[in-house]
């Protein structure tokens, strides 16, 4: 509880709680078990500071990870039981052998219990439902891999409630622009903030790096921009929402670049992929592969960039965070903290930089796609 409390003091964020409510058949309240023969070999002996390390490592891990529960605080009690804050999310998973499941995730109790729906058990572990037996046992490879039948998810989770609530969100900030601008061209209310951005994404990105067609790219920029920036600014948050640290919503944003760039390109961008102009016979056929490789290293680019930045700024500071509970002295107590608010700052900048970033390379990727192309001795400059 207490490293939570340090992230809400630190932050200055005022919670709203609830308490999870169970509304599944719940079968057992034993923790997970794990096969005999392929348990984890305990150390004999652990000090209270290597306690304390891999809790902390727990903790981190917990706090970058997608979940089916949204928790806004979690109390250890002194029996070693947990108590979470927070309200419960819909889950909905398919199993071939028994077809669709729909409950809340109360159900499963953060893992501890074994839910019976249509005569199949299943289990949360890791934030993954497994299929399982009446008593919860997960089976463990040597790598500590659980290895029992996965089921397909389809459940609202964490990061998929923060996608929805920021797409409802830039809808009704925009669309209150939108309509403000039929009154007056004189901005206001939130427009008096963002306008500025807005000619900024148009005068600075798209205009220099498309040209003359910026326009039919702009609503996809601002979307981006301001989808990936209001991601970035609630991963600032202290509840855990970590989903542009999330590389399944990267790869799909980066996608979505790479797809509007290839169905949008003219005939001179494919030209140079396929069949380089201007080249040797030889040279043409050792480019084109390298050309092609490299229309799937751009989008791969995008995903990594705002992936690894936006996950290593959440580890650095929960690590300096997990710090003051490893050393334990009045120097702890006052230099993490401090080096936490900095770098807190820090990744207030590069929520920006990210969102720009991102923004900025796909506009350059789309200018490339429409390029057109210009012989030698012809006047004129071509703008991207």
């Amino acid at each position: 509880m207490l490293k939570r409390v340090v992230l809400v003091l630190g932050f200055l964020s005022t919670f709203s709680t609830s308490f999870a409510q169970h509304d599944a058949v719940v079968v057992s309240e034993t923790p997970v078990a794990t096969a005999p023969a392929q348990a984890a070999e305990v150390p004999a002996a652990v000090t209270e500071k290597d306690k304390i390390k891999k809790e902390n490592k727990d903790f981190i891990t917990h706090h970058l990870l997608d979940a089916h529960s949204f928790d806004f605080m979690v109390e250890k009690n002194a029996d070693g039981t947990e108590k979470h804050w927070g309200f419960p999310l819909p889950v909905i998973f398919y199993d071939k052998a028994n077809g669709f499941h729909a409950m809340m995730s109360s159900a499963f109790h953060h893992g501890k219990e074994v839910v019976e729906s249509k005569g199949g058990y299943y289990k949360l572990f890791h934030e993954k439902i497994y299929k399982t037996d009446a008593s919860g046992t997960i089976n463990l490879d040597e790598h500590q891999h659980a290895t029992n039948e996965k089921v397909l998810d389809f459940s609202i989770t964490k990061t998929v409630l923060m996608v929805v609530v920021t797409a409802l969100l830039m809808i009704f900030i925009f669309g209150g622009i939108a309509k403000s601008y039929k009154n007056s061209l004189v901005p206001t209310g939130a427009g008096k903030i963002l306008e500025p951005l807005i000619l900024f994404i148009r005068d600075d990105i798209a205009k220099p790096n498309i040209g003359a067609k910026y326009q039919k790219y702009m609503s996809y920029l601002l979307t981006i921009f301001f989808f990936i920036l209001f991601l970035n600014v609630f991963g600032l948050l202290p509840f855990g929402i970590n989903v542009t640290g999330n590389i399944a919503i990267t790869a799909a944003l980066a996608i979505f670049t790479f797809l509007i760039t290839q169905f949008t390109a003219n005939k001179n961008y494919w030209q140079h992929i396929f069949w380089m102009p201007g080249l040797p016979l030889p040279m043409k056929i050792v480019m084109m592969p390298i050309e092609i490789i490299g229309m799937f290293i751009k989008p791969f680019a995008l995903l990594i960039r705002l992936f690894a930045n936006m996950t290593a700024g959440h580890i650095v500071i929960m690590s300096l965070i997990a710090m003051i509970y490893v050393f334990k002295n009045v120097i702890a107590g006052v230099a993490f903290p401090f080096l936490t608010f900095v770098l807190y700052l820090l990744e207030i900048l590069v929520a920006f930089l990210q969102a720009y970033i991102f923004t900025m390379l796909s506009a350059v990727y789309f200018g490339m796609a429409n390029e057109e192309h210009h012989h030698e001795g012809e006047e004129g400059v071509v703008h991207h």
